[in-house]
């Protein structure tokens, strides 16, 4: 484990999920028609707050091992729609435009999950739980589109 770079991702971790108080939810959001299945306010910064820890400790796992280039350039990628989302989505209000980040947002943490699998099975079990909630996160932005049309800008 290198743990200078598991400390440089959790930065980049924290940079991302301090977007969530930069743009919060709001009343915007609270008026929207939900689906039941929405997961409790409580549940999303113990969700985000583990699943940082995992995707940095994943990445430090990795890091200075042969072949992990690509995988963290991925991990790049993918914590770049990570932190892209919830501007779109809380603070520009673009429910569809949220849908369209989510959906590269669940490829590329998918794509970040076999690549680090590939250098260490360990490093891409770590990420199962981030592409779990990835899902239940693209779900939630559909179900909230289709249940708000008149919402659902551009």
């Amino acid at each position: 484990m290198n743990w200078a770079i598991a400390l440089i991702l959790l930065g980049a971790c924290f940079a991302a999920g301090t977007t969530g108080a930069m743009f919060p939810p709001g009343e915007w959001y609270r008026r929207l028609n939900k689906p039941r299945w929405t997961p409790p306010d409580w549940l999303f910064p113990v969700a985000w707050t583990t699943l940082y820890l995992l995707m940095a400790g994943a990445g430090g796992l990795v890091a200075g091992r042969p072949g992990a280039d690509f995988a963290l350039a991925l991990w790049a990628l993918q914590i770049a729609l990570n932190t892209l989302w919830t501007p779109v989505f809380f603070g520009l209000r673009r429910i569809r435009a949220g849908m369209l980040v989510l959906a590269l947002l669940w490829l590329a943490v998918a794509a970040t999950l076999v690549a680090l699998w590939r250098v260490e099975p360990w490093a891409g079990a770590m990420f199962i739980p981030y592409l779990a909630w990835v899902s239940v996160a693209g779900a939630l932005n559909l179900a909230v589109w289709r249940l708000n049309p008149a919402e659902a800008k551009a």
